[in-house]
């Protein structure tokens, strides 16, 4: 019987790689069977940019149960204001809410200053915390001070932050400390950031043409969902144009190659959102 539960617990290892080890132009295991060198070991962490995906696929996928006493529409009990974004919430034109009590929802929301994983995130909504807290000019001004602590999710540094597997939230101006700046956005592999300090942060996903124009990249708190995880394309050129500085995190294991070969399978590359006018998201 232990010999069965190791086979399986092999072969199981083997089918979760693979999901995230295919090429956008061809199906050869480039990136599985590529030598990485290590990460800079006084990094915060050490991380690959196969589990960087994966985590990101986790967070903007994860199944979760919400109820009625998720949603909180109006102060926390510090009277910290808060609005989750449940598919009742219309306030902000062009940003609405999306997830539904009594079922089963996928991707786990934005909340302003979030910084869960998917197990901290479902025992806070099983203890009754407030599902998500969109962002709002307000509490951009009030920054810290506007984050609730009876809200649970994730928001775009929390975001990344999971997805480097920092022991910490890094905001937007401090993930810079724990990276450094690409000499070209041209550069850009699987892993990276797009970062504008004080703004935004998205992840790198790979390229999504051949002439390196598009690029995948996973983020929370932008178009068209803004208050979900999700994979997206969008011309790199545009992003540049935002003010995006492209970062790799000095912890992130390295191709010795330079091809930065696609690690999103197939599967997952169908289903990215395409905007092709993106806009800076939430911070």
């Amino acid at each position: 019987m232990r010999f069965l539960v190791m086979n399986l617990t092999r072969t199981l290892n083997i089918a979760v790689i693979a999901l995230f080890a295919g090429c956008a132009s061809h199906t050869k295991d480039a990136t599985r069977n590529a030598e990485l060198t290590p990460g800079d070991p006084s990094a915060p962490s050490q991380v690959t940019p196969v589990e960087a995906l994966a985590i990101a696929h986790e967070l903007a996928t994860h199944e979760w149960r919400p109820f009625s006493k998720n949603i909180l529409h109006g102060k926390d009990h510090a009277g910290v204001l808060v609005h989750t974004p449940d598919a009742g919430f219309q306030e902000q034109p062009g940003r609405p809410g999306w997830w539904l009590p009594g079922e089963v929802n996928n991707g786990i929301p934005y909340k302003w200053g979030g910084f869960d994983g998917p197990t901290l995130f479902d025992t806070s909504i099983a203890n009754g915390h407030a599902a998500g807290d969109v962002s709002s000019p307000a509490k951009r001004r009030a920054d810290n001070a506007a984050v609730s602590a009876q809200a649970a999710g994730v928001d775009c540094s929390g975001f990344v932050s999971r997805c480097l597997k920092l022991p910490t939230v890094h905001d937007t101006a401090q993930l810079p400390s724990v990276c450094f700046v690409l000499s070209s956005a041209g550069d850009l592999r699987p892993g990276d950031l797009l970062n504008i300090p004080h703004r935004h942060v998205i992840l790198c996903a790979g390229w999504a043409s051949d002439d390196h124009t598009w690029i995948y990249f996973y983020e929370t708190g932008g178009p068209p969902e803004y208050w979900k995880p999700g994979l997206k394309q969008a011309p790199l050129d545009a992003l540049i144009a935002l003010g995006y500085q492209p970062l790799r995190y000095r912890g992130m294991a390295t191709e010795q190659r330079t091809d930065g070969k696609q690690v999103l399978a197939r599967a997952v590359r169908s289903v990215a959102d395409v905007v092709s006018q993106p806009i800076v998201g939430e911070p």
